[in-house]
């Protein structure tokens, strides 16, 4: 049986360098294509996040494009966040007392 698009996994791999304006679409895809990627992001030890609106309008990107000016705001904030979980996994937790 056949599934569309719509209903398979997706996933989309963001990178930012920091002469960019923005982050750009490295890498996209559906089904196999998308376990593929979070699969080699979890094994790099980069941290996969599930947000399936923000997704669904990232896969209307092309490869290399920079995310658009309406999506600024949401991305920042989530790499804010992630930033800051990679921070507390590296950093010793101090004994309460």
């Amino acid at each position: 049986m056949a599934t569309s698009d719509e209903h398979r996994r997706q996933a989309v791999a963001l990178a930012y360098q920091d002469k960019a304006q923005a982050p750009r679409v490295v890498a996209k895809g559906y089904g196999e294509l998308a376990e593929r990627i979070m699969a080699e992001a979890q094994r790099q030890g980069i941290y996969v996040h599930d947000a399936p609106e923000l997704v669904a309008l990232l896969m209307q990107l092309d490869l290399d494009d920079e995310i658009p000016t309406s999506l600024y705001q949401v991305v920042a904030e989530l790499l804010v966040w992630v930033f800051e979980l990679s921070e507390e996994r590296l950093t010793p937790r101090q004994e309460r007392r």
